[in-house]
């Protein structure tokens, strides 16, 4: 047996900031709020993941042959890697840029091209860049472990792979979350400055998501409107549009085949 398809859904798709966008007033919090009865949201962030090994886990969410996915109609996924892939040699986690551009590439096109066994006409795309990492609080993090671990990322090589996203959502033309920029630009464009924005020079904090919040719904007011909250009707009537005397008839969804 399986489920109707009752809501669209909205697909988180990345790595543990993706993940910790479930915490409280984080990012996919506030998404599922404001969609709440107009589209699901689906958080598929995979701490630790990056780029190469979440190609896997894309091919078995879009893959149709499988029947992924059975839940819902994805109307909007947004991919968000990056700050694993810029881990430095000899992480086992780092994708060389080159290959992170690739990657990030073949998740749109195969999305996108009529060709492609994942195709998905009907789902709009939302790149997001890796955020900046602060060093000092991340290498604390790092040592203060139960297995201490010498410090895996740089600055500079998280920027180079914030400005291959952009590069990418650009040539794609797909919109973009400039997360890099805008947590950037909020920490006054100092790296000291990040430190209300990130938990642990890495993760962010509620006021770090909520500032990512904010710049996807302006990308989907600005690029998407057909897809924002506002301008999406309710599944399910409302409570006192149920005819009482005809309870099915108003309740069942016109999304759902019957």
């Amino acid at each position: 047996m399986s489920l109707a398809p009752i809501l669209d859904s909205i697909v988180l798709f990345g790595d543990s900031i993706t993940q910790g966008g479930w915490q409280a007033n984080g990012f996919a919090q506030k998404l599922a709020y404001v969609y709440n009865r107009k589209m699901d949201v689906i958080n598929r962030g995979l701490g630790g993941y990056n780029t190469e090994w979440g190609i896997p886990v894309f091919e078995q969410m879009f893959n149709k042959k499988e029947g992924h996915p059975s839940h819902s109609k994805c109307k909007l996924l947004t991919i968000w890697f990056g700050a694993n892939d810029a881990c430095i040699p000899p992480s086992p986690q780092r994708v060389p840029l080159d290959k992170y551009k690739a990657n990030l590439e073949w998740m749109i096109q195969a999305l996108r091209s009529e060709s492609s066994e994942y195709y998905s006409p009907w789902t709009r795309i939302i790149l997001f860049s890796p955020p900046p990492i602060q060093l000092s609080a991340w290498a604390a993090a790092l040592a203060d472990r139960e297995v201490p671990r010498d410090l895996d990322r740089t600055f500079e090589e998280t920027k180079r792979y914030a400005d291959a996203a952009k590069e990418v959502a650009a040539a794609q033309r797909v919109p973009l979350v400039d997360t890099y920029d805008a947590l950037w630009k909020a920490a006054g464009e100092k790296e000291e400055g990040l430190t209300p924005f990130l938990s642990d020079g890495l993760h962010l904090t509620e006021k770090g998501y909520e500032i990512v919040y904010e710049e996807l719904i302006k990308v989907i007011s600005r690029d998407i409107p057909e897809l924002h909250y506002d301008k999406l009707p309710m599944v399910f009537p409302a409570w006192d549009a149920v005819d009482p005397q005809n309870v099915r008839s108003t309740v069942v969804s016109r999304y759902v085949d019957v």
